[in-house]
């Protein structure tokens, strides 16, 4: 695979140059999307550098996250940052959380930039996992089918044919990037683009997990895990929706009831006889992003139904 190649005394890593490309047409994409919905773009001259140092900086720490293990056997490597390691999602997670603080008191809610965010997102991710691909990172699990991909890099732990599994988020991405440009046509209301698109990105990460074959760190639950999961974020939804309603004393009844069902689960966890399902980390991720998608959304549209 075209994993680097020379540029006169310099060696290029294919997938830096790929991330750049996705950076500069997310950057354009999204830009055009804020114009077209009449959003301000002051804050981002305001805080240019605040930005960039979100997406830098979380782009690493996902990427870091992710390899633990390379990095782990080689903590130096945390500073070599022209190694090519870097998560476009993880930047994008830190372009959400500046964008999160510096509209917190702007007419515009975060909702509708998250709006704006995420197509661009998917976008600029289609030339990330493309730049994977080439580089031998996020590689699936050995298969039989005609399609399949044979590296030869160091990277990868097989040295037969595997799923190609970073085409297939390659193509995910560009599918929910029309399908999110559709529904901005035809929405009427803030969160439209954001609640389908996190839905559709959550259930494809969640398959397309399973045909990857890299390491990462397994995270180990239970059906009831995820019962008590949807459990609390539905009791957050409901506190959101009703805290305006009720008195400074019921408050402190709910949130103490809250906070003694689930810590009391969380404390017996380890004694209950519960029958347990390895999930990747990615996997576990997506289902947080799915629950608490829905749950803002939903609580967002209550707050603000003129949107």
């Amino acid at each position: 695979m075209f994993q680097a190649f020379p540029l006169g005394p310099f060696l290029v890593w294919t997938s830096v140059v790929f991330l750049l490309i996705g950076i500069v047409v997310s950057t354009e994409f999204f830009l055009r999307l804020a114009g077209s919905a009449n959003l301000s773009l002051q804050h981002f001259r305001d805080h240019a550098w605040w930005y960039l140092f979100g997406f830098l900086l979380c782009g690493r720490a996902f990427a870091i996250i992710t390899q633990y293990r390379v990095y782990w056997n080689d903590l130096p490597r945390i500073f070599v940052i022209w190694d090519g390691g870097f998560s476009f999602l993880g930047g994008a997670i830190g372009i959400g959380t500046i964008l999160f603080w510096a509209t917190r008191t702007h007419r515009a809610t975060f909702l509708q930039w998250l709006d704006v965010l995420l197509p661009a997102t998917m976008l600029g991710s289609v030339f990330s996992w493309l730049g994977l691909f080439f580089a031998g990172h996020a590689y699936g699990k050995p298969t039989d089918v005609f399609w399949g991909v044979t590296y030869d890099s160091i990277n990868v732990r097989y040295a037969v044919p595997i799923h190609p599994v970073q085409l297939y988020y390659a193509f995910l991405s560009l599918l929910l990037t029309f399908l999110l440009l559709i529904i901005r046509k035809y929405s009427s209301r803030a969160g439209t683009e954001t609640l389908i698109g996190i839905i559709c990105a959550s259930v494809g990460t969640f398959v397309l997990e399973y045909f990857r074959g890299d390491f990462t760190i397994p995270v180990f639950a239970t059906t009831v895990d995820f019962i008590i999961l949807i459990s609390l974020f539905v009791s957050l939804g409901v506190f959101a929706v009703v805290e305006l309603m009720l008195s400074r004393r019921m408050l402190l009844l709910f949130e103490s009831a809250l906070l003694f069902l689930f810590g009391g689960y969380a404390l017996l966890r380890s004694q209950l006889p519960l029958e347990t399902h390895e999930l990747r980390f990615s996997q576990f991720l997506a289902v947080l992003a799915l629950l608490a998608t829905v749950v803002y959304v939903v609580v967002h549209r209550r707050r603000y139904p003129h949107l």
